[in-house]
């Protein structure tokens, strides 16, 4: 009974060990294929960072949303269980 748990061990880790090396494999083979064809759809340049700055939308905080959400807070404090 021993024997059989380990011939099935062994079998079950040499097919995840086999089915890992399959999948490097694959993803190696990949990575040296796609290259070949980047031509077809090739990726965006990088942005600069003025064109990153420029695409950043700052969201203006009055102090009455402040005073709104600080109020949330100390009451959730007070009450956790309610809303």
């Amino acid at each position: 009974m021993l024997l059989q748990g380990l011939v099935i061990m062994v079998v079950g880790v040499g097919m995840v060990v086999g089915f890992l090396g399959l999948l490097v494999g694959i993803l190696l083979l990949n990575a040296k294929i796609i290259p070949r064809f980047n031509h077809i759809l090739p990726d965006e340049p990088p942005k600069s960072r003025a064109q990153r700055a420029r695409a950043h939308h700052v969201h203006e905080t009055s102090d009455a949303d402040i005073a709104v959400a600080i109020a949330a807070v100390s009451a959730h404090r007070r009450d956790p269980g309610k809303g």
